[in-house]
């Protein structure tokens, strides 16, 4: 980190990018992490099976894994559909909380005022149960996709705008303070020590986040939608298709890992010192 003749504050050396050892020492805790997992998982389907085969209870009570499988492969062109329009909803009710949190969590970085302020607002937010609230937006917003979006946005808006508000708190304050010794302004602190030091917990934040808006999503729909997973989960359950309530149950569990382990992918690319730094803390 060095000052240039023109006055402009120039960083040396960025955060060290994960070598080739370190890569495939992720790729198998990765797979380490995930094995007993799936053992567990099927250990489970296992059971369950042989109970519905064993004791021949009703399909329309408990149908067997086979059956799920059988059943939502049948309608996967309906299922996948709905997967589709709950997709749309929760991307785009994600994105109005990320931007959200994002604006706020930088603005209360900047004024401790607004974060004692803020921050008990966001609080009382989350106390706000989510099965009356989603009601009132249908009510006040109609079938339309807006209430929905409002309902995902407000269900993911706390974890992330937390975890960014306690990132930019956390951030090393010698280092800030040689940064100002050194001439460098608000903006470049926060550019250079406070973001860097805040992506760790964001990401974290954005985990959580992101499996809560596929779950805020659904239950949206299934109080009032045309189309999505949570509104075919209603239609199906009003007509005893036990088997293809949990088809779809299957799909949003699919959904929302496919959506969590694509926060890794992302975290490697935006903070690749990030998951180093999760590491150190844990060792």
């Amino acid at each position: 980190m060095s000052t240039s003749p023109t006055g402009e504050l120039s960083v040396a050396a960025s955060p060290p990018a994960p070598t080739g050892d370190d890569g495939g020492t992720d790729r198998w805790a990765g797979l380490r992490w995930a094995v007993p997992s799936f053992v567990t998982v099927a250990v489970l389907v296992a059971i369950w099976q042989v109970y519905v085969t064993s004791s021949g209870v009703r399909p329309q009570v408990l149908p067997s894994p086979l059956r799920v499988v059988q059943q939502g492969w049948a309608h996967r062109d309906e299922i996948g559909s709905h997967a589709a329009a709950t997709l749309q909803v929760t991307l785009a009710g994600f994105a109005v909380s990320l931007t959200l949190a994002w604006v706020l969590a930088v603005i209360v970085d900047f004024s401790p005022w607004l974060r004692r302020a803020l921050v008990p607002l966001f609080v009382a937010s989350q106390t706000v149960p989510i099965v009356a609230i989603a009601p009132l937006m249908i009510i006040w917003f109609g079938f339309g996709l807006l209430p929905k979006i409002l309902v995902v946005a407000l269900v993911t808006f706390f974890p992330m705008a937390i975890g960014l508000i306690e990132g930019f708190a956390a951030a090393d304050r010698d280092a800030g303070a040689l940064l100002r010794s050194m001439g460098a302004s608000r903006l470049q602190e926060s550019r250079y020590v406070r973001l860097p030091s805040a992506l760790p917990r964001f990401f974290t934040a954005l985990r959580i986040g992101i499996t809560y808006a596929v779950v805020g999503a659904v239950f949206a729909e299934y109080v009032g939608a045309s189309a999505g997973l949570g509104i075919y989960m209603s239609l199906q359950k009003n007509s005893f298709r036990t088997d293809l309530v949990l088809a779809a149950v299957l799909v949003t569990a699919l959904l929302s890992i496919t959506l969590y382990l694509s926060t890794f992918a992302i975290e490697r690319l935006v903070a690749p010192w990030s998951r180093a730094q999760n590491r150190s803390r844990r060792d």
